[in-house]
């Protein structure tokens, strides 16, 4: 298995549960994006369980321990099962395009918690090791949230997207004045935040309410302080969708 230099791979779990990946566009023959979700259990024992179950008919190429661990579950050429029914950019068949990666958290349901700095850091190894062998584009690096909104909150509020940005892994809004200035009227027009939503790249076919809470989970966590979303939008969240 190709690998960045610094990386290495624990290959005693191996999951079943893939099949072949089905590109329908003749330009992309290899994945172009990367799903980061948390594991959403008690411990990583019982998420290996899981994803490695011909039962369970769910999988990712990787697993992240929080002491930075990197479980290969599923060869990258193969499709693996973790998107289920989403969506971005017109794409539906998200596991033939992608890369799953799961991050070992017990998630909002088990006590949600901080990722780690060994599991982050083995993270930014692990990206800039797919981004680098399949040229993925940093809007391609995305959350299952923003994939499966109705149905989805991982990786959660918690995860560092804005550090990440930074390193080149995924987007984050450079707000300027004029975005601020056109955000005021922005944040009280339901109709035209859904249109930028879509044209961004969620999945406009489905409620307001839950794609505007994975757009706020990835790009404005400081909403959720407590655990809960105080209120969808305001003029800072509009102005950074007007910046993406």
């Amino acid at each position: 298995m190709k690998g960045y230099s610094l990386l290495s791979y624990d290959l005693t779990w191996r999951s079943p549960n893939f099949n072949e990946r089905r590109f329908v566009s003749s330009s992309y023959q290899n994945p172009f994006m990367v799903i980061l979700h948390y594991t959403g259990m008690q411990s990583k024992e019982a998420a290996l369980e899981r994803l490695c179950d011909p039962g369970s008919e769910v999988s990712a190429h990787y697993l992240i321990d929080e002491d930075g661990k990197i479980y290969a579950l599923v060869d990258e050429g193969e499709r693996a099962w973790h998107a289920g029914q989403s969506y971005w950019e017109g794409v539906t068949d998200i596991n033939s395009a992608s890369i799953g990666v799961e991050l070992v958290n017990k998630g909002h349901e088990f006590g949600y918690e901080e990722f780690p700095p060994a599991q982050m850091k083995a993270l930014a190894l692990l990206l800039e090791d797919l981004t680098g062998k399949y040229d993925i584009a940093p809007d391609k690096i995305l959350g299952h949230s923003d994939i499966a909104p109705v149905r989805k909150i991982d990786p959660g509020e918690k995860f560092p997207w804005h550090s990440f940005a930074l390193k080149g892994f995924g987007l984050w809004p450079d707000v300027s004045e004029m975005d601020m200035d056109a955000a005021s009227d922005l944040m009280r027009d339901e109709a035209a935040l859904m249109h930028l939503l879509g044209e961004f790249g969620y999945d406009i076919s489905v409620n307001f309410e839950s794609v505007g809470a994975a757009f706020l989970r990835h790009y404005a966590p400081e909403k959720f302080e407590g655990g809960a979303l105080k209120s969808i939008w305001c003029k800072n969240a509009a102005a950074r969708l007007l910046a993406l």
